[in-house]
C-alpha cells in the first residue's frame, strides 16, 4: 500500500531571492500563491538582482508584518528594520528585465530603494508586478502565468527526497537551500519529479518538468559563505540533460486555498 502524502510545508517568498515566509495556509492566484514573488530587486539599468550573482542578498532577512512583511540586514543590526507592504501602487512605474522577459513595473517607495542600496551596498530599486502584467511561465502562455519566479508559479520538493540527500551529505543542508513553495511529507525520495497530475486538497495541479538547479543552492542561508554542496552530490545521481534536477516546476488551479495537512493523491505518473 502507497504511503499517504500529505502537505507538510507552505513556503512564500515576498521578494525574488531574498527568504522566505512558513505559513499555515495560502491562497492560490493565477501566478502561484498569494504574494508570491510579486517584488523583484533591480540594479541600476533595471536588471533582476538575485543570489547568484550577488550572495550577499542571503544576509536579508524577510519576516511577516501587518499587510506586508519586514526587512532585516542579518550582518548590520544598525539598520533599521524595513517595512514593505504586499502590493506596490501605481505611482511611479518602469521597465525591468528579468531572464529573457522585459516587463512593465510599479516602483516602490524612495525609501526601501535607499535602504536597499546601503543593505547591498550597490545601486539598487524594489519594484512590484501588478496583476496588469501579463508574463507566461517558461512553458509558454498555455501552461498559465508566472510572477517574478524564475519560470513556474510553483516548486514541489518532497521531505523524503531531501532526507534522503542528507545521508549522502557529510553536512546536511536545511530546505531553505532549495526554496520551495510546497513540501510533502511521505512517499519515496525523489517520486515528486514523475508526478504529472495530481491534487492537493482536491484541487488539481500539474508537474512540468523537474527543476534544474543553480548556484544558490550553494550558498548557506545564514552566512552567505558558499560551497560545492549540495550541488556537487546531487550531480553525481540527480543529473539530466546536464542539469541538476531537484524539485518539480508546477502550474495550479489559479484559485483556492492549501493548508498544510492538506491530503495530496497522484492520478498521473511520467
Amino acid at each position: 500500500m502507497a504511503a499517504s502524502l500529505t502537505l507538510s510545508e507552505l513556503y512564500i517568498y515576498p521578494v525574488k531571492s531574498l527568504g522566505g515566509i512558513r505559513v499555515t495556509e495560502a491562497e492560490i492566484e493565477p501566478r502561484g500563491l498569494r504574494h508570491d514573488r510579486r517584488w523583484l530587486i533591480v540594479d541600476e539599468r533595471n536588471q533582476f538582482m538575485t543570489q547568484r550573482q550577488l550572495a550577499d542578498m542571503a544576509h536579508l532577512k524577510v519576516a511577516a508584518a501587518y499587510n506586508g512583511f519586514l526587512l532585516t540586514h542579518a550582518a548590520r543590526p544598525e539598520l533599521l528594520p524595513l517595512y514593505v507592504p504586499f502590493a506596490a501602487t501605481p505611482e511611479r512605474t518602469l521597465f525591468v528585465t528579468i531572464w529573457d522577459d522585459m516587463v512593465f513595473a510599479w516602483r516602490g517607495t524612495p525609501e526601501a530603494d535607499a535602504w536597499l542600496t546601503e543593505a547591498l551596498g550597490r545601486p539598487c530599486k524594489l519594484v512590484y508586478m501588478s496583476d496588469m502584467v501579463m508574463r507566461a511561465t517558461d512553458g509558454g502562455a498555455a501552461d498559465g502565468e508566472v510572477s517574478f519566479a524564475d519560470a513556474f508559479p510553483f516548486l514541489v520538493i518532497g521531505q523524503a527526497s531531501l532526507d534522503d540527500l542528507n545521508t549522502r551529505l557529510a553536512a546536511p543542508v536545511p530546505m531553505d537551500r532549495f526554496r520551495p513553495n510546497l513540501v510533502v511529507a511521505g512517499g519515496a525520495p525523489y517520486e515528486e519529479e514523475a508526478w504529472r497530475d495530481f491534487a492537493i486538497a482536491g484541487q488539481p495541479f500539474v508537474g512540468v518538468r523537474p527543476c534544474g538547479r543553480c548556484v544558490v543552492t550553494t550558498i548557506d542561508q545564514q552566512t552567505t559563505q558558499k560551497s560545492a554542496e549540495p550541488l556537487r552530490t546531487l550531480a553525481t545521481y540527480r543529473t539530466l540533460d546536464h542539469k541538476v534536477m531537484f524539485g518539480q516546476n508546477v502550474t495550479g488551479p489559479g484559485r483556492g486555498t492549501l493548508r498544510v495537512g492538506d491530503s495530496l493523491a497522484v492520478f498521473n505518473r511520467g
